[in-house]
């Protein structure tokens, strides 16, 4: 029996998802992390396979989403995008420290995965954290700044008044960078690492994370077992059914 338990974690809404028979023993663990104006409840899904294979899962909500929700207006939550991601992956360390302290996890087996915002915010923990020992990026990408410039760059052709002066935009782009994992691949250190993504999308563009995983593929050289792309010709902005059984089994190989 797979059970869900809501927990809150410093103040983080995260639901716990385990076997019944598992949940006091400590195991591998992953934490999945939802997209853009979504909420931890629609991954629970995912949540359900990973417990089938004697993973726990935590599946933490993003600041201004769901249960954190504020009101926000559309357009004004786009301009939050990258304060929540670099929140996000802040609590990262605060959600895996709880389930530590718990003797619930064994930190030789940690997993970290999400859609989209969740697959930017992977990409970007795996600059920071060595605890992460294997990753799975559905719709991410690792080129952060440049993603930025991108949507500044479409935001200003549309003629949108940018709510940010010259000044910030800088600034943002200098938090970025320690978290772009584009111009820091070293920090792989050969984890495992797994994409998958849709060719036609049109959010998170396919282009520029494929280049970067052919750019890795050296790196990989001599485990190339732990670097894997997914491509999916007919694909937009949303993650196949296939693409969700190949993250299981990532993980399942891997942790």
């Amino acid at each position: 029996m797979i059970i869900v338990e809501k927990l809150h974690i410093e103040s983080i809404p995260t639901l716990h998802v385990v076997k019944e028979s598992l949940k006091e023993t400590r195991t591998p663990f992953v934490m999945f992390v939802h997209g853009f104006t979504s909420a931890k409840e629609n991954n629970l899904h995912i949540a359900y396979y990973l417990a089938e294979k004697g993973i726990r899962v935590a599946l933490p909500e993003a600041l201004y989403h769901g249960e954190r929700s504020e009101q926000h207006d559309p357009k004004e939550l786009n301009f939050k995008f990258w304060n929540i991601v670099l929140n996000e992956i802040n609590e990262l360390n605060k959600i895996k420290e709880y389930f530590t302290q718990k003797l619930l996890i064994d930190s030789d087996h940690i997993g970290l995965a999400g859609t989209s915002m969740g697959g930017i915010t992977t990409l970007g923990a795996l600059t920071q954290y060595d605890w992460i020992k294997a990753a799975v990026s559905l719709m991410g990408s690792p080129a952060i700044t440049d993603l930025l410039k991108s949507q500044l760059d479409a935001l200003k052709q549309n003629g949108v008044e940018l709510p940010l002066s010259n000044e910030e935009i800088e600034q943002l782009y200098a938090q970025l960078q320690p978290f772009d994992l584009n111009l820091q691949k070293d920090k792989l250190q050969n984890r495992p690492l797994l994409f998958w993504h849709g060719e036609r999308d049109q959010v998170v563009p396919f282009a520029p994370t494929y280049q970067f995983y052919k750019d890795i593929v050296p790196l990989y050289e001599k485990e190339p077992e732990k670097l894997c792309f997914i491509t999916d010709p007919l694909a937009d902005h949303k993650v196949s059914r296939e693409g969700v059984l190949a993250l299981v089994e990532w993980f399942e190989r891997h942790l």
